[in-house]
């Protein structure tokens, strides 16, 4: 039996999130799409629509929900991911894992994830894997052995995450960088597309390059 689920951004990325769930779908039912929620109501107001379903209102129109319904959040801004879930009280909200059809676990029994997460096509989780909450890897994005990852991060398309790392909370990686292995990176950093971080970063700053080097503004 299906179940109902809302998702968060009527953007570019909420309308990806709707066609990997409708991939989902073909191969095994298991969600049926009410539409979209979004709070910039000035480019995607209540009543319009896309091509994957109508824009039911903002995340007040969740907060008054009287049923119990799935909500993903598709952004792909952690600290906006995390503003989001600040604002949604409905203890009737469920924030499911989204894992694409075509997605990767190696060892389903030696893999840990906790809620809200969202795995597009292609990602490939290795063994012993542990994920936090509300975090997005994008597509082809890979997770080496023994990785530990926290809550509200963000990786972009192709990111390559290695073994025996630690990532902390409200990270964004660009697309094809790379996280070489044994490393971590904390809190609140940003590393550049196309960058490689081969040491230690530092929290709450930008690294870009090859290798990845601090940014200064």
């Amino acid at each position: 039996m299906s179940r109902n689920i809302i998702i968060f951004g009527a953007g570019g990325f909420g309308r990806e999130v709707a066609s990997m769930i409708k991939r989902i779908n073909a191969n095994t039912p298991t969600w049926t799409l009410l539409g979209f929620v979004d709070d910039d109501t000035v480019h995607h107001p209540a009543g319009s629509r896309n091509e994957y379903g109508d824009i039911l209102g903002d995340s007040k129109y969740l907060n008054a929900l009287t049923d119990p319904t799935c909500v993903a959040i598709a952004i792909s801004n952690p600290h906006s991911v995390k503003k989001i879930v600040e604002k949604l009280s409905n203890p009737l909200l469920e924030f499911p894992n989204l894992i694409a059809a075509d997605a990767a676990i190696l060892d389903k029994d030696n893999f840990n994830m906790g809620y809200g997460n969202i795995l597009c096509s292609f990602v490939s989780m290795s063994c012993h894997v542990k994920l936090g909450n509300f975090n997005v890897f994008n597509n082809r994005c890979s997770v080496g052995h023994d990785a530990v990852i926290g809550d509200f991060n963000a990786f972009m398309t192709a990111t390559r995450i290695s073994g025996g790392t630690t990532i902390g909370t409200l990270n964004s990686f660009g697309a094809n960088s790379v996280l070489l292995q044994g490393l971590t990176v904390g809190e609140n950093t940003t590393i550049g597309a196309g960058s490689v971080v081969m040491r230690k970063t530092k929290n709450g700053f930008t690294y870009i390059g090859n290798p990845a080097k601090q940014l200064f503004f």
